[in-house]
Formats: C-alpha cells, sequence, structure tokens
C-alpha cells in the first residue's frame, strides 16, 4: 500500500515536470513580442475602459496607437487633448487638437409638453420599453425616461430630472465617452461640440412625424416649417424628414434660428441673454417730388395801341388867359 502511494505521488510529479517543460518550450517557440511602448502609452490613459475611443479598453487603444502611422484616426474622449499630446510625446508623432465636446439630450418632451396616453407598468429599462411598444406618449421618437442612459454613465454626468422626466447631462463631469449615446435606444442623445465659452445651439427634437401630427403628440416639437433654414445665413440647418438640424462645424451661433421657431424647438445653451428677434428698420419717408417750374412763356408781339386823345383839362385855359394879356 505505502509503495502504490510512493509510486502514484512520483508519477504525478515526473508527469508535472514533463508538462511544465512542454508548456514552456511551446511559449518560448509562440512568444509573441509585444512593443514596450504599448505599456508607455497606456501609463498616460486615464484608465476609464469605458469604450468611447471605440475600442475595448485603454490597452487596446494604445496597441492602435502605437501600430497606427499618425494619431489622427485615434482620440481619447475621456483624457482628451493632454492625453493625447501624452501619447504623441511617447511615440514621437504629431497630433491635431479637437475641440471639446458634450453630450446633449435632443428631446424637449417634458411633462407639460407631451402628456402621458397610457401607464407603463413593467421592467424600467428603455431597451425593454422600446421593444415593447412605442412609448407611454403619443411621440414614438420621444425619450422614453427610464433611465438607462444614466445607468451607463461611469462618471456620473447623467440624471433624471423628476420635474420634466427628462436626462440631464452635466457639463462639467461629461467625457463625451458616448456611451450614453450607445444606451439609448432611441437615438435621442448625441455628442455635440461644447462651442466657443460653452454655448451651443441645436434642434432639440427628432421626431420625423408631419407637422400637425408631430405638434399633437408634443407642443414643442418641430414640424419641419423650414423658417430656420431660410433664416440661417450660414447654410448651417437642413429640414429632412421632417425635422430640421443644426450642422454644428458650420453654425456661427447667430441665434436667428431660435427667434423664428414658432414651437420653441431649438434650445441657445448658456448665452448671457435671450434671443430677441431684432426690430424692423424703420421706413425711409417718402420723398415728395416738387413740381417742376413752369417753362416762360415766350414774349407776345403785340401792335403799338394806337394814342387815345387826351381830354382838355378844365382850367387851364383860365390859367393861361392872364399869361396872355400881359404879353398884349
Amino acid at each position: 500500500m505505502t509503495t502504490t502511494i510512493i509510486w502514484t505521488i512520483a508519477i504525478i510529479t515526473l508527469l508535472g515536470v514533463v508538462l511544465a517543460v512542454v508548456l514552456y518550450l511551446v511559449a518560448k517557440k509562440f512568444k509573441v513580442e509585444e512593443d514596450p511602448r504599448i505599456d508607455e502609452v497606456e501609463k498616460v490613459m486615464p484608465g476609464a475602459n469605458c469604450g468611447g475611443c471605440g475600442f475595448a479598453g485603454c490597452r487596446a487603444f494604445a496597441q492602435s496607437c502605437v501600430e497606427a502611422m499618425n494619431l489622427d484616426s485615434n482620440f481619447c474622449p475621456v483624457g482628451g487633448n493632454d492625453v493625447m499630446k501624452k501619447v504623441a510625446a511617447v511615440l514621437g508623432l504629431e497630433v491635431k487638437e479637437k475641440a471639446p465636446m458634450v453630450a446633449v439630450v435632443r428631446c424637449n418632451g417634458t411633462c407639460a409638453n407631451r402628456p402621458k396616453t397610457s401607464e407603463y407598468d413593467g421592467y424600467q429599462s428603455c431597451k425593454v420599453k422600446a421593444a415593447l411598444y412605442s412609448g407611454d406618449t403619443g411621440c414614438f421618437y420621444g425619450c422614453l425616461g427610464c433611465g438607462d442612459c444614466v445607468a451607463a454613465c461611469q462618471f456620473g454626468a447623467i440624471s433624471m430630472d423628476p420635474e420634466t422626466g427628462l436626462p440631464v447631462v452635466d457639463e462639467e463631469k461629461c467625457t463625451a465617452c458616448g456611451a450614453c449615446v450607445k444606451a439609448c435606444p432611441k437615438r435621442i442623445i448625441e455628442l455635440r461640440n461644447k462651442g466657443p465659452k460653452n454655448r451651443r445651439v441645436f434642434v432639440s427634437c427628432v421626431n420625423m412625424e408631419k407637422g400637425a401630427v408631430a405638434r399633437k403628440s408634443c407642443k414643442a416639437a418641430c414640424i419641419g416649417c423650414g423658417k430656420c433654414e431660410k433664416a440661417c445665413p450660414f447654410g448651417a440647418i437642413k429640414v429632412e424628414h421632417n425635422v430640421a438640424y443644426i450642422d454644428f462645424e458650420k453654425c456661427r451661433l447667430c441665434r436667428k434660428c431660435v427667434v423664428e421657431c414658432p414651437t420653441g424647438a431649438i434650445h441657445d445653451v448658456n448665452f448671457p441673454t435671450p434671443a430677441v428677434k431684432p426690430a424692423p428698420k424703420p421706413a425711409a419717408p417718402a420723398q415728395v417730388a416738387t413740381p417742376a417750374a413752369p417753362a416762360p412763356k415766350p414774349a407776345e408781339t403785340a401792335a403799338p395801341a394806337a394814342e387815345k386823345p387826351v381830354a382838355p383839362v378844365k382850367g387851364t385855359e383860365k390859367e393861361v388867359e392872364p399869361e396872355k394879356k400881359s404879353e398884349e
């Protein structure tokens, strides 16, 4: 019995040693050489592993940067330009600065603007709710209000407003990772440029129904009237599929579209004063035409009037007679 146990232990030990040597030789044979710069790039990354860069994590992003010829197609939204400068310094490359972005909720269907037509009593998830039916309001395109975007945000930048029933983005905490964009089944959250002084203008509606139908389901819906498109002097607004969209790369923040929108679907954020429609210019006073002076009439050549006989003046002869007598 003792001999059997000893042989068993010896055979197992020998087998373990043989397999360990085999594994070592296989690992040595098929070893993949990794660029040491990947570790250096990973160290300067924020380590959020949020996937906002389009890769599975920070290490995958670091490997992509090392293998790429340039950094034009790679950008870390969490670290921003500061982190990308460090990555470029490690790799000896140049990087172009990109404008900071922020998540924007393109829905203004508050409880007051978009009343409920039914009551949902099920699992509180926007994906589940969207799969079951169009929602508990008349707008098929609006926010479902279950907060999937809040759960997806790793930075605590989104919260649900109980009064409006809509998500609210904290600009200071938002890193533009895009997790909330992917989590929203209605695609009402968009990443847009923060803009100069964090000022931006956007259409807070994605309803593609015709104007009358959209307005019936939500008071603040875009009706696709095209007034904003005509008012924009920079060609930044296009109305497609009955809804307007503002290209933030062309927008110059003149806010002419804001005052022209009849439903208030266009929002301007962080401006010091509200947008006001400029007063029309006073009409120029009408000029009264002065009548032309009449042309001078040509001089008439009239015949000389005949001399009339002068009537004798009484008393003249009496006055002359004394003189005649004196001469005599």
